[in-house]
């Protein structure tokens, strides 16, 4: 869980699908990840938590279905989604959060 919290906090995107292994839509959205990790490689992390292995996290989320997206930057959720989303969406939304107005000079 602290390693958890220390990703989360950085100043990068850290995208998380909270999944279950007997979720077919979660099936499908496993390869949508890895291709969006590698369009974006350093720009953003990208992590899946179980929600069976890990309920406490998924609670203190509110995830009740599942995949649910949630992107975090500097510790807050800032945005989220259910449901399968598209690599082009992700790699949209996580370019979108790389930068804020208090990282510019």
């Amino acid at each position: 869980m602290s390693d958890f919290n220390e990703l989360i906090q950085q100043n990068k995107p850290t995208l998380v699908d909270f999944f279950a292994t007997w979720c077919g839509p979660c099936k499908v959205q496993g390869p949508i990840l890895e291709h969006v990790k590698q369009q974006v490689g350093d720009e953003a992390n990208i992590v899946k938590i179980d929600i069976d292995k890990n309920q406490t996290l998924a609670a203190q989320y509110r995830v009740q279905s599942v995949p649910t997206l949630i992107m975090f930057k500097n510790g807050e959720a800032i945005w989220r989604a259910v449901g399968v989303q598209q690599a082009d969406e992700l790699i949209a939304k996580i370019r979108d959060h790389q930068r804020t107005k208090s990282d510019e000079f």
